[in-house]
């Protein structure tokens, strides 16, 4: 969904299925533009949407992007790849954002590739979390791989561990996950595991598995990120898991497992 200062953009359509859009631009200096991804066709909606308010007269546009479409396709590894991440964020330069604010991008390929780019850890949103989970008392912090450990650690001043995935490297499947760092202390524990982006949720099904079989009390997840393919994994369907928190950034539904934080 797109909204301009505060109110959603109605995308209408003619019956050739090209874009209807409609928008009163009030007299302003500066338009905020919040695109809470759902689908493609907003892209084009962005387009028409900040021609629209520059020929209106706005002066300044500033892009709220909590999640950064595209962001996975971050590498072309081979020559029939398509860099689809780096087109993407030429095309938000062109449209002449004086800011672009970001959600914890996936990685520092995005945080190069976009102009007037001002990132929002998401430190505020695992600290609510917490806070919901009865504070940092016997509490451990769970990172799924070394990326996330080196972005997250030094958020918070807690003890944690990390995970090594083991993979089949023809597939690209999770097989399993070994656990390093202070293991000691997992038995008994309250687990909070804590990553950027969640899919099918096979990492954290592999994660909270590994933590439980070493021990640790509830095990919750924090995700930044959540698409919808969540529903299609083993991860809402077992008890590994107590609940799943994520942002508003891109999830758009609901299930007794899953709290949405608003922000």
């Amino acid at each position: 969904m797109i909204r301009y200062n505060g109110k959603p953009v109605e995308l209408n359509h003619f019956p050739d299925g090209t874009l209807l859009m409609k928008e009163t631009v009030t007299e302003t200096e500066e338009a905020v533009v919040r695109w809470n991804f759902e689908h493609n066709e907003e892209m084009v909606a962005l387009y028409f949407l900040a021609k629209h308010l520059r020929a209106k007269g706005v002066k300044r546009m500033v892009l709220e992007l909590p999640y950064i479409p595209n962001a996975r396709q971050d590498r072309v590894k081979k020559s029939e790849d398509v860099f689809t991440l780096k087109y993407f964020a030429e095309f938000v330069n062109s449209l002449g954002f004086a800011e672009v604010t970001v959600l914890d991008p996936h990685s520092y390929v995005s945080e190069a590739l976009f102009d007037n780019l001002r990132i929002r850890t998401p430190k505020d949103y695992v600290e609510q979390v917490i806070e919901r989970l009865g504070g940092t008392e016997n509490l451990l912090l769970f990172f799924p791989d070394e990326g996330a450990m080196k972005r997250y650690s030094a958020m918070f001043d807690l003890p944690y561990v990390f995970g090594i995935k083991k993979r089949d490297w023809t597939t690209g499947d999770i097989l399993g996950l070994d656990v390093a760092g202070r293991t000691e202390l997992i038995a008994g524990s309250r687990v909070l595991i804590i990553d950027d982006i969640c899919s099918k949720g096979g990492t954290f099904f592999h994660s909270a598995k590994a933590l439980k079989k070493l021990g640790a009390g509830d095990v919750s997840l924090y995700i930044s990120h959540c698409e919808s393919s969540i529903f299609e994994g083993e991860l809402l369907t077992t008890d590994w898991i107590t609940q799943v928190y994520t942002t508003d950034s891109i999830f758009t539904g609901s299930h007794e497992k899953i709290t949405v934080l608003k922000g």
